[in-house]
Parts: structure tokens; C-alpha cells; sequence
């Protein structure tokens, strides 16, 4: 698919914008500090339902405006025209889609699909586990937008769980015995959607698995292996190099059920579930070696540029081919390692291109040179008058 339109109304350091793509490469070129990375936070906002910079929407809402608004129109592979708006801030999310309001954020996933690479995301191999969960999360809500919605439910349950848990600690004689039995309903809800998530993660790592070793080998030149392994918190591996697809969830569930049952006096005396998707970890390894612990600066960036790049190839599998965002990340590279990046984007449908110095994009396409004045960002094709 293709991102025909990108339109911003007090969005971020934009006034008002309205930026016309065409397919291929579009490089954005500017100094830092122009608003470059606003136009793909937002892009990445109407496409995921989250920025990669901050946790809320507040932040992207111009300083002094009550309201933003996000506007997007793409063209699917089979050439359907789909758009979708976003209002934010004000205490309130609106979303449109194909002109028609939604009653739930979720119902905006997987309309445009993107995938973005920033510097930020060599903490997915550098980073905690909780940077890695959340990759796989945000693969898998494009992949599958039902997964948001399931994902949802489990934090709901988990929330709520906890909650009761640290009520419990601080009970004693009858009334502690009523939260131990209330808390059977929120074990058994936990267990069958904790047991939809993992299944669904390791399905997702299986996919990933030889796309991410093959383009390590592509960017690295390198040839020790790349291999992912799922770690759940119950004690199960799952190396995604064994193939498979998509595990049978109950015996996952029982697993789970197992686990929770074993630690359940622990979990009552620290008020926390122990156990669960919410602490499980996908390991990363280049030849026998943990990456995040042995990877040099160069195999960790193109380990987590490889992550990006098969993202690209298993959603393309299961639906449109997703627009790639690429922000600011040749000036990290070195030469050979540019080189290569160039030519997997060759490959893609389209690509969004951030630099502060053009040179260091070796890509043909078009050049839209961003510049900040008067507090407010511009965008302006190379060519264009006024």
C-alpha cells in the first residue's frame, strides 16, 4: 500500500500541513529540530494507535491548541482509497475511518500499515525485556488487529487481579478467605486470555525467525546465525527456528494454570502476579552469544534493523505491503551498512525517509525539504514555487 495524503492540524511544531506522496522513496530533509519526526510520530499515530516517542497523545498536540487532528489517505494494494482522522486531546479521542466514526480506537488498526525504524528501537535488542514484548505486540496488532483488542482484556484482567491481590495482603481471617475466592474468577480469565497472547507471540516469532536471520546476514555480512527464542515466565522455550506456526493454546493455558496454582502463596504475599505474558522476554542471540549483552554497536544495529525488515516481509504475507518509515537512521550507519539498507529498500512499496543531511541518503526519489520558522514546521517539495 501507499500513504497518498499526510494532513496536520496542530499537530506538534505543525499549524496546518498537508503533505501529497507518491509511491516509492520520499526523503524528508532538513536540520535537526525542524519537525521532521513529527510528520512520521504522526504517521505511526494514525496507523498503530500509539507514538514511538511518548506514551500519551496530550504531547502531540500543538503547544496553545486544545485540538489536533491527524488525517490520513491511503491506497490499499488492490487500489481501494481508505482514510482515516484522528482528533486528539481535549480529554477525548475521535476516530473516523473511511469517513464514519468508530466507537472504539481498535477499529483504526491495520487501515494503514507502517513500519518504522528509529534510533530509539535498538533498545528492542539493548533495552529490557518490556521492549521486546512490546515488539512483538505491535507486530502482531498490525499483523492481527484482533490481538489489540485481546491484549486489551488480559491488562484489563491483570489490572484488576493485582488490585486484589494487594487487598488480600493486608486481610486477615474471613475476609481474607473472600478475596482468595474472588480471585479464582480473575486466575481463570488471566489463564485463558495469558494463553491467547502467548500463543499468538510465538506464533509471531516463528514467522520472524528466518526473514530476521536472513537480513542480519544481508546488513552484517556476517555469518553466525540469528536466533529467536520466546521465554515465558512459566519456564517454557520456544525457539522460533523450529517452525510450527501457531501453538495449541491449552496446553499453554494449563501450563500457566500450573505456575499461578505453585506460586500463589508468593503472589499474595508480595500483592503481584508472578506469572504471566506480562513477563515473559523473546532472546535474542547472533551465533551462541545473547545479543543484548555480547552485540557491538554495529551487530546491534543491524540486528534491530533486521527485526524492522522482516516485520515488513511477515505483515506483507497477511495483508497489504506496510509503508516503511525510516527515521534518521543512515547517519547511524556506516558506508557498506548503508548500502545494504538501500538496497532492501529498493524492494518496498514506499518509503519515508528522514535526514538531516541528504547525502547520507543513498536513495533515488523525491526530496521534501522540512524547516521550522517562527515556531512553525513547514513541508515544501524540492521544485515547487513560493
Amino acid at each position: 500500500m501507499w500513504l497518498r495524503r499526510l494532513e496536520l492540524i496542530d499537530v506538534r511544531s505543525y499549524r496546518h500541513v498537508t503533505v501529497d506522496l507518491e509511491p516509492g522513496v520520499s526523503v524528508l530533509v532538513g536540520p535537526n529540530a525542524q519537525g521532521k519526526t513529527n510528520l512520521l510520530e504522526a504517521v505511526q499515530r494514525a496507523a498503530t494507535g500509539s507514538s514511538h516517542r511518548v506514551a500519551g497523545d496530550q504531547p502531540l498536540v500543538r503547544a496553545g491548541a486544545e485540538l489536533g487532528v491527524i488525517r490520513v489517505e491511503a491506497t490499499t494494494d488492490e487500489g481501494r482509497r481508505r482514510t482515516i482522522e484522528i482528533e486528539l486531546g481535549g480529554g477525548r479521542r475521535r476516530h473516523r475511518v473511511d469517513g464514519q466514526d468508530v466507537r472504539r480506537a481498535n477499529e483504526a488498526l491495520g487501515v494503514l500499515r507502517v513500519v518504522l525504524f528509529a534510533p530509539e528501537d535498538v533498545g528492542i535488542v539493548r533495552g529490557d525485556p518490556s521492549e521486546r514484548r512490546r515488539f512483538l505486540d505491535d507486530v502482531l496488532a498490525q499483523r492481527r488487529p484482533a490481538f489489540a483488542a485481546a491484549r486489551g482484556e488480559y491488562e484489563r484482567v491483570l489490572r484488576q487481579r493485582n488490585r486484589l491481590l494487594k487487598q488480600a495482603r493486608t486481610l486477615g481471617g474471613g475476609a481474607r478467605e473472600a478475596a482468595v475466592a474472588t480471585l479464582e474468577d480473575w486466575t481463570r480469565q488471566l489463564v485463558e486470555h495469558g494463553a491467547q497472547i502467548t500463543a499468538a507471540r510465538i506464533a509471531a516469532v516463528r514467522a520472524l525467525a528466518g526473514p530476521v536471520d536472513r537480513f542480519y546476514r544481508e546488513l552484517a555480512d556476517r555469518p553466525e546465525p540469528v536466533e529467536l527464542t520466546y521465554r515465558a515466565a512459566t519456564g517454557t522455550t520456544v525457539a522460533g527456528s523450529e517452525g510450527g506456526g501457531v501453538p495449541e493454546r491449552e496446553p499453554i493455558a494449563r501450563r500457566l494454570r500450573d505456575c499461578l496454582d505453585e506460586r500463589a502463596d508468593d503472589e499474595l504475599a508480595r500483592g503481584m502476579t508472578l506469572v504471566g505474558p506480562h513477563r515473559d522476554d523473546l532472546e535474542l542471540t547472533i551465533g551462541a552469544l545473547p545479543a543484548r549483552t555480547h552485540a557491538s554497536h554495529g551487530e546491534v544495529w543491524s540486528l534491530a534493523l533486521a527485526l524492522k525488515l522482516a516485520t515488513e516481509e511477515i505483515l506483507g504475507e497477511v495483508g497489504d505491503r506496510p509503508v516503511v518509515l525510516l527515521d534518521d537512521v543512515f547517519a547511524e550507519l556506516d558506508t557498506t551498512r548503508r548500502t545494504r539498507l538501500a538496497k532492501a529498500c529498493a524492494a518496498f512499496d514506499q518509503v519515508l525517509v528522514t535526514a538531516a543531511v541528504e547525502e547520507d541518503v543513498p536513495l533515488e526519489g523525491a526530496r521534501l525539504d522540512v524547516r521550522l520558522e517562527g515556531g512553525t514546521s513547514s513541508v515544501r517539495r524540492r521544485g515547487e514555487e513560493g
